[in-house]
């Protein structure tokens, strides 16, 4: 199918940075790239592009685009900064002729890595606050929470509107260690392929599976997520597990799932530097819309003691009531 010009997303080189507050390289990107579109200097926004992203949309494609996008929108009279969205800037843009929602990635160079524009929509709060659905830890045996809670210093994705709420999890031993031996490899992580499960009854929306896992240390910021599992509830909760490991999933999209059952094995595929487990739950499908929803479990072992509906925070290292061990 033919995608319009407002569908077209360049992600080469998509950068990682998650925040309220518009980064210097971008605030400097942006203006350029309005003075140049305005004065139709597109050879020059071009230029502006990363390697990769050059080469993903070349020099005719871009002034295709952008020709389309003067021809029936006008020019540029104001760009507001709103948020950050998984590595995009994401702008409320007036045009002469109509609104529009520019979302831009730039990296520290100040290359624009990804363009996307569409048509604006008001943000609204969110009516589901927490889930509905009653949940299990998506795992047995015992995990550590190593990001999760509600301030910047318990939970680094408090800053980003659709994963806000998010965990990261991973497997500590009496130690606080997460590997064993040296840590170089992913099989030295004591989270790497261990079942990950699913939570409640659900119907698979998404399902990502060829993303090779990362060398410990490095991290792959072409696709995010990774590997990864969009799960979508009766009370149209969206449950995302990212970073699987390569090859592993045992669900495909469509699939009805049943609470518990094995979804894949844990790995370090995406934007991970070692093997864990990144899990939240949002209201809508879509990343660029969504926003994140607070998870309880309905109960669980933290440190060691049962508790019923209780989401966890940074540091509590918990298990699935009647969870076998490993």
């Amino acid at each position: 199918m033919k995608k319009s010009f407002l569908t077209i997303l360049l992600s080469l080189g998509l950068c990682i940075a998650y925040g309220q507050t518009e980064s210097p390289e971008s605030k400097y990107a942006v203006s350029v790239f309005k003075k140049y579109y305005n004065n139709n200097q597109f050879d020059s926004i071009f230029s502006m592009f990363s390697a990769s992203t050059k080469v993903a949309l070349p020099l005719d494609k871009t002034r295709g685009f952008l020709n389309q996008l003067k021809s029936k929108y006008g020019n540029l009279t104001e760009m507001s900064f709103q948020d950050y969205q998984n590595g995009f800037g994401i702008y409320k843009s007036a045009f002469q002729n109509g609104l529009l929602t520019l979302s831009i990635a730039v990296n520290k160079d100040k290359e624009i890595t990804g363009l996307y524009a569409k048509p604006y929509e008001e943000a609204t709060q969110s009516l589901l606050k927490r889930n509905i659905t009653a949940m299990r830890l998506p795992f047995n045996g015992a995990w550590s929470v190593f990001w999760g809670g509600d301030t910047k210093e318990s939970n680094y994705h408090v800053v980003s509107k659709f994963q806000k709420n998010a965990f990261d999890i991973v497997i500590h031993d009496a130690a606080g260690k997460s590997f064993k031996t040296t840590g170089k490899t992913n099989e030295d992580y004591y989270a790497f392929g261990q079942p990950l499960l699913a939570p409640c009854d659900a119907e698979v929306v998404l399902a990502v599976d060829g993303v090779k896992d990362n060398v410990p240390g490095a991290v792959n910021p072409m696709y995010v997520v990774g590997n990864s599992v969009l799960l979508k509830t009766k009370n149209k909760e969206y449950i995302l597990f990212a970073h699987f490991k390569q090859h592993s999933l045992k669900v495909k999209q469509g699939d009805q799932v049943k609470r518990g059952q094995l979804l894949g094995l844990c790995g370090n595929s995406g934007n991970s530097s070692e093997p864990h487990l990144h899990f939240h739950i949002q209201d809508a499908e879509d990343f660029n819309k969504a926003t994140g929803v607070k998870c309880y479990f309905d109960q669980l072992k933290v440190n060691g003691a049962v508790k019923t509906d209780y989401s966890p925070v940074k540091g509590d290292r918990v298990t699935a009531v009647n969870s076998p061990a490993f």
